[in-house]
């Protein structure tokens, strides 16, 4: 009876500790939600970033501002007042 209540007894502890549910499986739980709650804040960071740049370009009053920073970064347009510089100097 002693050796049956022994073995049941390792039985228990070994899956309380390294079982499916054990304490190592929640403490790697543990540690991955703390690894999705910093990509989480990293996202949110970018979404706040977007919804600001989609506000600025909003169709009821648009940022000239940021038209024209937009037209000069992906379109390349530029002013004719504007100096343009090339070579190594350049791509400082």
């Amino acid at each position: 009876m002693l050796l049956i209540c022994a073995c049941l007894a390792g039985y228990f502890g070994y899956h309380a500790i390294q079982g499916k549910h054990g304490l190592e499986a929640r403490s790697r739980l543990i540690e991955r939600s703390k690894v999705v709650e910093r990509e989480i804040r990293s996202l949110e960071l970018v979404l706040a970033t977007i919804e600001r740049e989609v506000a600025l370009l909003s169709p009821a009053k648009p940022d000239p501002d940021y038209i024209d920073e937009l037209a000069r970064d992906i379109l390349g347009f530029a002013r004719p007042d504007d100096r343009i510089l090339t070579g190594p100097l350049a791509r400082r």
